[in-house]
Order: C-alpha cells, then structure tokens, then sequence
C-alpha cells in the first residue's frame, strides 16, 4: 500500500499520541471535534483500503460471474459476443473513417493503415451538448451525421464517395451482428428518449440518410473490443482489452467451446471477443466493498442500483466519490473549518483533472492542491492539515479503484488459463493516471504471486478509433 503522504509531515509527538480509537470514540470525539489528523485518516482507511483477503473474494466472484454470464443470456453480467473471432496479423492496410461515441467527445477519426504496423490518425473531437446526451435519440444520431460532415469537409475528402466506417459505441447493447446490436442501457450520464431496444446501426443510418452522407458502417465495435484489437495489431500477445474513463469496461478472447449461450456458427478460429460489460458486475452488492459515499453516488445518478462496479472505479465517478467524502468532514467541521463553497457543492465538481494534479503534488506546503482547492473550487480557506487530508482521501478513492480493476483481470487470466503470458491494452486514463498502473500491478502481484510478472500492460493512443479501423479492414478482406 502506498505510504501516508501524512507521514513525511508529522512530528514525532504526535506519532506517540496517535491511537486507533473504537467506533464509539470516534463518533463521540468526532461530535466534540476531538479527532487528530491521524485519527480521520485512520478511519478513511477503514471505509476505503481493500485488503488481500477481500481481494481474493471479489476475484473468485468475477470468476463465477463470467462463466454465468457465457451461459445465460440475460445474465446480470452480459458477457457479450462480440462477433469478432480474428485477431489481426498485423497486414492489414487502408483508410478507413472511425466514429467513437463513448464519453461527453464525440470522436471522428480517419485512420490510415500502413506498413510495418505503421499507423497515421488524424482526428477531431466535438463536444457533445447536454441537449444531444439527454434528449430524443434522434438529436443524438443527428449531431453525429452533422460532426461527420464538418469532418469530411474539413479534411478536403469529397461527401459524395462511399466510406467504410467503423462505429465503436461504448454502451450496454445486445449485439445480434457484425454491424448491429440493440441498445439496452445508457450509463455515463446519457439518456435518450426513444433509443432503447433498438439498433444503434440503423438510427446512426437514418441520420446519415437525413444528412445525404454516403457511408457504410462496416462494424459495430465496443471500445474495449477495439482496442484489444489496436493492442494485438503491434503484440500478439493481447487477450484483454481495458477502459476505464469516463466508464468502465473490458474484453477478452474465449474459447468458442466455453460460450454455452452461442448459437451461432462456429468460427474457424475457434475464438470470439467477449465484451463482458463488467461495470455491471455485482449490481447486487454481494462481494464489493461499498461505502456510504459509493451509495450517495448511485442514489444520485442517473440509473440507480445499475452499473455499481462502474460507479466504484471509474474516472468519470472517482471525483465525485471524493467531493462526498470531503462534504462528510466539512460537515463534522474536520475539514476547512466546515465551510465549503457553492463550487464544491455542485455534483461532479471535483473533475478528475484535479485529482491527478493533487497526486503528482509533492511540494512540502502542497501548494498546487492549495491552488485547486482555493483558486479553482473557490474553498475559503484551507491549513496544510486540510490539504494532506484531501491528497489522503485521492490517494485512497484511486488506489481502491487500481486494486478492484486488478481483481476482474486477474479473474480474466484465470478465465483463459492465461497464466504463461498475456498483454492487457489498456486506454489513456489508465496509463495517464499517476501511479494507477504500478497499483494495479501491485494487487495482481497480490493475487497471483510470481505469475503477475508474465502480465503486461500497454496503452495506444486512440486505440479504440484504430481497432474498429483494422477490424472493417479484416472483414473487407
């Protein structure tokens, strides 16, 4: 476990004086405002580390998930057959449009595959309004047709010219083709009208139509199925693909045999791509470590008691799960003298940029998190006490968030007796994030011993867009 930042400031008096108190002095020191720095440390740790011992549990639980999941088809846990059963051989070549809808950007990429592994990506992000996420879907459908407009015209390629596209839609659907599936579920904040149970492939062709745009969409891509595929274009080793922005997600390659619900034709590869939609894991809290603060951010979210997993380690989540925290202390007065500010009492305010900010923050004063708390969240005032105790609280919300990610992939490696050797590709926030990936290779070292060392972890950059390139190039081939 990572080392109290704490711990480089206090004074060898207090380390004498520091004691564990029980719940009870607790709550009667916290009334009183008793408690020492140590002491509200010492019981954020109690409400957020996870320990080896639950480590384990939560693992052999993914594990019992996942093989329900390939046997039932309206498992909680969906284990979704992707329809890919090819990995890439690393040839393929040609330009190809990727759209990428998975977060609040809205990503239009032409994507050129070239020799030796070599790919060119030249792409544009459009942010997508509060009235296009949570309205008809047919405002959502459209201002995508129209930013792919503004893409071609931008780029100088001609409107008129037929284009293969891949579509990569990073939400729940029940995918019945290569290049169909209907939506289930919106997480992410998201919420169209007039959207669930259909096909996420036709509506987008719809817009198309309206906008006389000339496109084929080739294949319908989760994002952690493309960049699986993104990973295994460069390292053949890739059998995992891993997301965990502004969502959370992960897929794996199976063996066709253990797919009990497939009704399909059996590939020649023997192999399919599982999405395993696993921020629905444990939805009903059997195993997982929840907190007071993770209930607060279910109760307030747009699909409550669905996604708890996602809402536990994702980086669209993690903040929010922060600010509650911080609100509890400024409640009790342990933190800046209870007073907040009408920033930090917005939801969602504490945004995952300053997280990682207040992390990298080394100074002896913490001055950049001072600057955060005072400058941009507009806090009244804040001691260095207050400063070490926010930094204290990140710390725990991500590191908790590492080790739960670690459990489903270790749970994966087992899954695929892939113990010899695998590569887990995973997105930018993962690798961006300070310390995230070193946490999660501690946990699975935890978890698997001398194994944890044949498990690699690597990230490319637009991975998604790319994987749903290569994937139409195999399928055109």
């Amino acid at each position: 476990m990572v080392k109290n930042i704490f711990n480089v400031f206090k004074s060898n008096k207090r380390i004498k004086l520091s004691k564990k108190l029980s719940n009870s002095k607790y709550i009667q020191h916290e009334k009183k405002g008793l408690l020492s720095e140590e002491d509200i440390i010492k019981q954020l740790e109690d409400e957020f580390v996870v320990g080896p011992v639950k480590l384990k549990q939560i693992s052999q639980h993914f594990l019992f998930e996942f093989k329900k999941g390939l046997e039932n088809e309206d498992y909680s846990l969906a284990m979704i057959p992707s329809f890919v059963t090819k990995l890439p051989s690393g040839r393929e070549l040609g330009n190809y449009l990727s759209l990428d809808l998975g977060g609040t950007n809205f990503k239009v990429s032409e994507i050129f595959l070239e020799q030796q592994h070599q790919v060119r990506v030249r792409q544009k992000k459009f942010y997508i309004p509060e009235t296009a996420r949570n309205a008809d879907g047919e405002r959502l459908f459209d201002f995508m047709a129209d930013s792919v407009e503004s893409f071609l015209k931008e780029t100088g390629n001609a409107l008129e010219k037929e284009y293969q596209l891949g579509f990569t839609f990073s939400f729940p659907i029940r995918q019945t083709g290569i290049n169909s599936g209907e939506l289930y579920l919106w997480s992410k904040e998201f919420n169209c009208g007039n959207t669930q149970g259909k096909d996420v492939v036709r509506m987008l062709n719809d817009a198309f139509i309206r906008n006389k745009i000339n496109v084929h969409i080739s294949a319908l891509v989760n994002d952690t199925v493309g960049i699986l595929m993104a990973g295994a274009y460069s390292d053949p080793q890739t059998y995992i693909g891993l997301v965990l922005g502004e969502g959370t997600n992960v897929s794996y390659v199976e063996n066709i045999e253990k797919i009990k619900k497939w009704k399909g034709p059996q590939p020649e590869s023997g192999k399919m791509i599982i999405n395993t939609e696993w921020g629905d894991f444990d939805d009903d809290k059997i195993v997982l470590p929840i907190n007071k603060y993770d209930l607060l951010v279910d109760q307030k979210s747009n699909n409550p008691g669905k996604h708890v997993f996602e809402k536990m380690i994702s980086g669209f989540y993690l903040g929010e799960i922060v600010r509650l925290t911080c609100q509890h202390l400024i409640e009790k007065k342990l933190l800046f003298n209870g007073k907040s500010s009408p920033i930090f009492d917005r939801p969602n305010s504490f945004e995952i940029q300053y997280l990682s900010r207040i992390e990298r923050d080394y100074s002896i004063e913490l001055s950049d998190t001072k600057l955060i708390l005072q400058d941009l969240l507009l806090i009244p005032f804040t001691t260095l006490k207050d400063r070490r105790i926010v930094r204290r609280i990140i710390e725990l919300v991500s590191i908790r968030s590492a080790r739960l990610t670690a459990c489903g992939i270790v749970s994966l490696l087992h899954q695929m007796n892939k113990m010899d050797g695998c590569t887990v590709a995973v997105d930018n926030f993962i690798y961006e994030y300070p310390h995230f990936i070193n946490r999660m290779r501690d946990a699975i070292h935890e978890l698997l011993g001398i194994f944890s060392e044949n498990v690699i972890i690597t990230n490319n950059k637009n991975g998604s867009s790319m994987g749903a390139s290569i994937i139409v190039s195999i399928i055109n081939t």
